[in-house]
């Protein structure tokens, strides 16, 4: 019987992550993951918490578990990446940990040995990339928000356009904005490095992380603390090897970079699986000089999610064959890497003619990120042991889903409005 029970508290933990701004969808790869993830004690505590950051009070009172249990389970559940601690300025805030940013990415950057990380790689990626629901689900509608964008490479945008390159779209800028520096394993390389699939040889140690989420890293043990030359060096390296960099997709409070390559990165993997919105580009896009490119090919073999190809232009009279880029602009990140290898800097990176939209910071990134895939409802509504709560989530969901509800409040006309709306209502 308490094997029944304890499969019953994981399908009901599914469902409570399946309501997280980043969707779950139910699979029998996902009950092998949650149950290897969480004791059942730890589910039924998740399945009780409150979506949004709480207090241990609030935890309490809306779960039913005591304040003195509570505090044996949530460090040690941060301590694993389940559950995230927030500190506010006068103590913590918990909140549940989505599968991206989230327990994925501090399962795979553990080095405490108490876990297996061949087994856990295999867990991730039969869950993730066993089939195509948690893809489906999370950008198979045309989603526009995603938890991650691309930084472009300063150095290789078009001089007239490079005017227009804000501070959050500028590495240099976002490291030197903050004091505390971390850097611990890459999730995806560590990934791979046990299911076989790494070709690069960069350090697995490559993952960086400023601000508040260096400071939640460090201590919870998931990264070490590091200096700002140290990071300076990284990022180095990474333009070195013609790594892109994806960051938070949130304008202001950006807390990591990634040194992605196509080889390790689930986010490109992703891309050639059909799904580009996994990863929101920048504000510029390459393109190609086809006067003076020379067709060498460098720029196809240094994009990592193979959104650049070699065409061949007629020859005229006495002429020979000449091959140039050509970037598909349905799929380019605006990352710069192909320019990076381009000697004779035919390939750049121009200012984009149809405007990005990269959210103002996380709450912004988090309301609009929920509304797409209809969880906005549970953030709003956010005790899951409330019967009221629930009925007023079941009728706010059902009133989200209609097309044009959602249409209108992703457009720029009413978006604006709806974020100070929430705002104000949540102070």
């Amino acid at each position: 019987m308490g094997h029944i029970i304890a499969k019953d508290m994981y399908r009901q933990l599914g469902r409570t992550l399946d309501n997280t701004p980043v969707r779950m969808p139910w699979t029998p790869a996902m009950r092998a993951m949650l149950e290897a993830l969480y004791t059942p004690e730890e589910a039924e505590l998740v399945t009780r918490m409150p979506y949004r950051p709480s207090r241990i009070g609030r935890i309490a009172r809306l779960s039913g578990f005591d304040e003195y249990r509570l505090r044996r389970l949530l460090p040690d559940m941060c301590g694993k990446g389940l559950v995230c601690d927030i500190h506010d300025g006068d103590g913590y805030r918990y909140m549940i940990s989505p599968i991206v940013i989230g327990f994925f990415e501090f399962s795979m950057m553990r080095i405490r040995g108490d876990i297996d990380p061949a087994r856990w790689a295999e867990l991730f990626q039969a869950y993730m990339f066993g089939g195509d629901a948690f893809l489906e689900a999370n950008f198979g509608d045309g989603q526009q928000v995603s938890v991650m964008r691309a930084l472009p490479h300063e150095e290789t945008v078009h001089q007239q356009d490079y005017v227009e390159i804000l501070d959050y779209e500028k590495a240099a800028a976002l490291i030197h904005a903050q004091d505390v520096f971390a850097v611990g394993l890459c999730a995806c390389r560590h990934e791979k490095e046990h299911l076989g699939g790494r070709e690069c040889e960069v350090p697995l140690e490559t993952c960086t992380s400023m601000g508040s989420a260096a400071e939640f890293l460090i201590r919870n043990e998931f990264a070490r603390e590091a200096s700002r030359e140290e990071i300076l060096d990284i990022f180095a390296r990474s333009k070195d090897c013609g790594y892109t960099l994806s960051t938070d997709n949130v304008k202001q409070g950006a807390g990591f970079v990634c040194h992605c390559c196509g080889c390790c990165c689930n986010l490109m993997h992703g891309i050639k699986r059909g799904y580009p919105g996994i990863l929101v580009s920048s504000s510029f896009i390459a393109r190609c000089d086809a006067d003076t490119c020379t067709g060498c090919g460098k720029c196809v073999r240094a994009c990592p999610i193979d959104a650049v190809s070699l065409a061949e232009r007629p020859a005229g009279p006495g002429e020979k064959p000449r091959k140039y880029a050509v970037v598909d602009q349905d799929i380019c990140l605006g990352c710069g890497v192909c320019a990076l290898k381009c000697k004779p800097q035919s390939m750049e990176l121009h200012k984009r003619e149809q405007k990005v939209f990269h959210p103002e910071d996380s709450l912004e990134r988090v309301l609009m990120q929920s509304l797409e895939r209809g969880t906005l409802q549970s953030l709003i509504f956010d005790n899951p042991n409330s019967r009221a709560e629930n009925f007023m989530r079941a009728l706010l969901g059902g009133f989200l889903k209609l097309s044009p509800v959602r249409k209108a409040l992703m457009s720029e006309t009413l978006r604006s409005r709806f974020l100070d709306a929430v705002r104000k209502g949540s102070g």
